[in-house]
């Protein structure tokens, strides 16, 4: 393993045993907000994520959810990044659209670590589809809770 890869699997590692943004909400969301709930029925991963959005901004990530590394890393990593920038709603669908792209290339498409922060690290997981899923399932989360909180304005 060379030191990058040693880099993201210490960041994976890191993001999944102290996950940002991990506890949802108490009570059922409100207006401006979209709850999502996926489940990876092939390896039982499951996430629960509810977002707000306030003034043309998301104002707060926040999930709950079990199963592997690479997917409570790659929610937590989402929510530290919007938790950062704090993204409009527009610029989330295409920060969404953009990993998905990247995730579906099987390594033709590196994650810009500029754009996606520490998220970048998941790069190395497109080579393997069986884990793309697991990547993807806070931001499909996310992708769904989005249109919900946006059709509710």
């Amino acid at each position: 393993m060379n030191g990058l890869e040693s880099l993201y699997q210490e960041l994976m590692l890191d993001h999944s045993k102290n996950p940002v943004g991990f506890g949802l909400p108490e009570g059922d969301p409100a207006a401006g907000e979209g709850q999502s709930h996926q489940l990876n029925p092939v390896c039982g991963d499951e996430i629960t994520l509810r977002l707000g959005v306030t003034d043309g901004k998301i104002d707060g990530l926040h999930w709950e959810g079990h199963g592997c590394v690479v997917s409570q890393a790659s929610a937590s990593m989402l929510a530290d990044l919007v938790e950062e920038d704090a993204p409009s709603p527009d610029e989330l669908a295409e920060l969404i659209a953009k990993f998905r792209e990247a995730l579906r290339s099987r390594g033709a498409i590196p994650l810009d670590a500029e754009v996606f922060g520490d998220a970048a690290a998941l790069s190395g997981v497109s080579k393997f589809s069986a884990r793309v899923k697991c990547a993807m399932l806070g931001w499909v989360a996310a992708e769904d809770a989005l249109r919900q909180a946006t059709q509710a304005e």
